[in-house]
């Protein structure tokens, strides 16, 4: 269709993008403002405010009857909020339960819901009226307090705002999610609250210091505990923060010999499920991630919350607890968000900011009350002024009633009229309106005076209501006066709303649920856990353990030695440290990611066990592999001066702090960046003297020393070159060469064919070069598998892909030495490998082995003293 049909048919053409994006923009406005936030002036988000604006419209007040929530539900739906019953049912729900208001604003009768997260009965079971609290809200709503919009469909009109007494966005508190923010707002005591409100009036440059000494944080209507302050400063100064709450328990003796314990559970945290969290407890025993529990149970009732979890007589009952508080929801936090709208806008604010916006909502309520009452005593006063003028002249009244031909007619012969004003000067002075002044003695009277005279009844002639009417304009100048001066002295005014608030305060204030523990929970497991040194074996198919290191020095050298780990038949040990069960251990990944563990949640097993694979203890994707485990030193101070280096697949390498590896999260971290099809191959300690030597799958080989590499900052870095690699070409091992001891290269292929060469042959170079020639990968050798720097002392073990193993010494009698050649040479066999097998997997184990039983010297006991030794150094 052409431009010009277009115009024809009064069409024009937009551009889908701005359409979809203006649109959305307003979609997501939309949610923001009428739905999802709540003001910070009276705390309510929409739906609330028109329950509680609909329920006192139709009359269900605290002090009458209990009517059907669906009738209530009915109102607010046809009247204000067209979003369905549920919605509306849900959110009274809410508002009605104890476990989950401070302050309830909704009286309900009938079942709704528990803290067991059981559902409330349908809505023409229950029956509700407003709370008593929620009068505090309401009052003076019908005193042009606020202003009224529109409703729906624009046939009636309901308040923007409720003209709240109190701050209850913080009595209350608040959770929504809108589009592209949300916010969760924890509740506070409403004593508290309030009197924060008279001291920041009295004093508005009070520090958040001082108003925390009145706030001292949360207040949650379940109770239980606040750990620590620092996440409750946090939130108040910023809006954001987290606060951790834990339940409330208590460790109590029984039996007959008081010699069992059991926890007794009386509090639990705010919006948690409490037969969820009994599930959860039980499937931790069964899954004996608890193994301290004989048995479980709920004892609630109601007179108040009872869980109890009795322990076995051989646990602690201090040990479960703890395990019970990081497992499960009975300790969790609350991510405080306190976002609001403020003038129509979402904004982030703190504890200040919020009671500010309160306090200035509550200046602008009080003077448009005074304002709308000044306005109506005024108008009570114009009126009482006609009913003056009309006892002084009634027989003139009378007369001109009688010969009007109708009301209209009389009305304005009323007006047109002037009338004396000897009984009307009092009234003028109250009126205060230049277009009913007293000219010449005489008063014309208006519309509204010469309607109210003619629907005056004959029984207002007499004297007593005459006296009357001097009595109310004395009131009614009474109370002109003391509004001018609340309106035109700051000091009245503010004086008026603190004894409001003090009102309030004896209305709702009531003592604190949730205590505030000033000890904060940085403790894991391990504070109930005794330091003890621990012997960790990592074996080559990927399986941990740990083994308490007495175990191996009870035994006496010269014996026949012990098995050290049970080995599957194609499975060796690769690794062995000494080092302390609270000591951090770093898990690396191919993928780049890091992830860490405390020892001592390592399984401990005995001597001959095979350990449990690394993959089950850490949340790894299951292509990825583990190539590095590395204790951290059990001295932090030393974190700021160690270094590692990272090698990856395509020739990148990097060089960290280990500090940067610190504080690593139980999901991991990414520890360097991986381009496109790259992974990590190696992540070693490196000393300040250290060269690197990196080997490549087609036999090259570069040696550089280890200031080539900076020392980056951060882990967002994908480092620089290592190596310059040739197409299809990729490296396989990354190897440290110390300049104290003489080391070989060890060189492994596939075929099985491999040698090694005096490290002196691989002169430095600098870093990125291609690197000079480590073996001929010829087609009788196939391309490198792996290359390590080796000592005499070390020994090699080979797999292949059908699951053959073959372990080898590098240097062992004679005729039995992987022999001693130069850096272009083929090698010589290691493994005879049949015509479809291939060596897949090299495993360097730096240990003196011997398979001989005959053998005096206790093998285990001699690695495990040359492995504490390098720990403590």
């Amino acid at each position: 269709m052409s431009d010009e049909d277009n115009k024809s048919l009064n069409q024009s053409l937009i551009s889908i993008t701005d359409e979809m994006k203006k649109s959305y923009l307003d979609y997501a406005m939309s949610v923001i403002v009428s739905r999802a936030l709540p003001d910070v002036r009276d705390g309510l988000k929409p739906v609330h405010r028109r329950i509680l604006y609909a329920m006192i419209e139709g009359g269900y007040d605290w002090s009458k009857a209990y009517r059907k929530s669906a009738r209530v539900v009915g109102d607010v739906m046809g009247n204000y909020h067209p979003h369905g019953d549920t919605a509306i049912y849900d959110s009274m729900v809410r508002m009605a339960q104890d476990f989950s208001m401070r302050l309830m604003l909704v009286d309900g009768q009938g079942n709704f819901g528990s803290v067991d997260g059981d559902p409330p009965a349908a809505m023409r079971y229950t029956e509700s009226r407003l709370a008593r609290s929620s009068e505090n809200l309401l009052r003076d709503i019908d005193k042009d307090t606020v202003d009224f919009i529109p409703n729906y469909d624009e046939s009636q009109s309901e308040p923007s705002v409720l003209p709240a007494e109190f701050p209850n966005m913080l009595v209350n508190g608040a959770g929504g999610i809108a589009v592209g923010m949300a916010t969760n707002i924890p509740p506070h005591n409403p004593g508290e609250v309030i009197r924060a409100c008279k001291a920041l009036i009295d004093n508005p440059d009070l520090s958040l210091d001082e108003l925390m000494e009145i706030i001292p944080g949360p207040d949650f209507p379940t109770a239980a505990l606040i750990m620590g302050r620092s996440g409750i400063k946090e939130a108040f100064k910023t809006g954001r923060g987290s606060v951790i709450m834990r339940s409330r328990a208590e460790i109590i003796l029984t039996g007959k010999n008081a010699d069992r314990e059991v926890i007794i559970i009386t509090e639990i945290p705010f919006q948690v499920n409490k037969a969820l969290v009994l599930e959860k407890i039980g499937e931790l025993v069964r899954d004996k991630t608890i193994e301290g529990i004989s048995d479980l149970r709920d004892e609630s009732d109601r007179n108040g919350m009872r869980i109890v979890v009795e322990i076995k007589r051989d646990s602690q009952g201090d040990v479960v607890l703890n395990q019970l508080w990081r497992h499960t929801r009975l300790q969790t936090s609350f991510p405080v968000n306190m976002l609001a709208l403020d003038h129509g806008k979402p904004k982030q604010m703190g504890l200040l900011e919020i009671l500010n916006a309160f306090i200035n909502f509550r200046f602008e309520v009080v003077t448009r009350r005074t304002k709308f009452l000044l306005n109506k005593a005024r108008n009570r006063a114009h009126i009482l002024a006609g009913l003056m003028v009309a006892i002084t002249s009634i027989d003139e009244i009378i007369e001109l009633i009688k010969t009007s031909s109708d009301p209209e007619n009389a009305r304005n012969l009323l007006c047109s009229k002037s009338w004396p004003a000897k009984e009307v000067q009092g009234f003028i002075d109250l009126i205060d309106d230049p277009s009913h002044q007293i000219i010449d003695g005489v008063y014309n009277l208006s519309v509204l005076q010469a309607k109210a005279i003619l629907e005056l009844r004959l029984q207002r002639l007499t004297g007593m209501e005459r006296n009357k009417l001097e009595k109310e304009t004395e009131e009614l100048s009474e109370q002109i006066k003391e509004h001018l001066i609340i309106l035109s002295d700051k000091s009245r005014l503010t004086n008026l709303i603190q004894t409001e608030l003090d009102e309030v305060l004896k209305r709702i204030d009531d003592p604190r649920r949730t205590e505030i523990n000033d000890s904060a929970v940085d403790h894991d497991d391990e504070d109930l856990i005794q330091k003890e040194d621990m012997v960790v074996t990592v074996s080559h198919r990927g399986y941990i353990k740990r083994v308490s290191l007495s175990t191996y020095k009870a035994q006496r050298r010269g014996g026949k030695g012990r098995s050290g780990m049970k080995m599957r038949d194609e499975d060796t040990v690769t690794s062995l440290f000494v080092t302390n069960t609270h000591t951090p251990i770093l898990f690396f990944t191919s993928s780049g990611m890091v992830y860490q563990l405390k020892c001592y949640k390592l399984p401990e097993s005995a001597p001959q066990a095979l350990g449990k694979p690394m993959i089950n203890l850490l949340p790894i994707e299951q292509e990825e592999k583990i190539h590095t485990v590395m204790p951290m030193p059990e001295d932090e101070s030393s974190w700021e001066k160690l270094q590692i280096i990272f090698a990856t697949k395509n020739g990148n390498i990097r060089r960290n702090q280990l500090s940067d590896f610190t504080n690593i999260r139980q999901n991991g971290k990414i520890a360097m960046k991986l381009n496109e099809n790259d992974e990590l191959v190696s992540v070693i300690p490196c000393g300040e003297k250290d060269n690197i030597l990196l080997a490549t799958r087609l036999g090259k080989a570069i040696r550089f020393d280890v200031h080539d590499v900076r020392v980056f900052v951060g882990r967002g870095s994908s480092g620089v070159r290592g190596i310059r690699l040739k197409p299809n070409d990729f490296v396989v091992s990354m190897s440290l060469i110390p300049n104290e001891e003489k080391r070989f290269v060890l060189s492994v292929t596939e075929n099985g064919f491999g040698k090694r060469t005096p490290i002196e042959d691989y002169r430095k170079t600098n870093r990125g070069g291609q690197g000079v020639a480590n073996i001929e990968c010829s087609t009788r050798n196939g391309p490198v598998v792996a290359s390590y720097v080796a000592s005499e002392d070390d020994q090699i073990m080979l797999v292949t892909n059908s699951g053959k193993l073959i372990r080898i010494r590098v240097h062992g009698g004679e005729g039995d030495s992987i022999r001693v050649a130069g850096r272009k040479t083929q090698g010589v066999t290691l493994f005879d490998v049949d015509n479809d097998e291939k060596v897949v997997s090299v495993a360097l184990l730096n240990e003196s082995d011997d398979d001989d039983d005959d053998e005096v010297e206790d093998r285990d006991t001699t690695e495990i003293n040359d492995a504490e030794n390098k720990n403590d150094s």
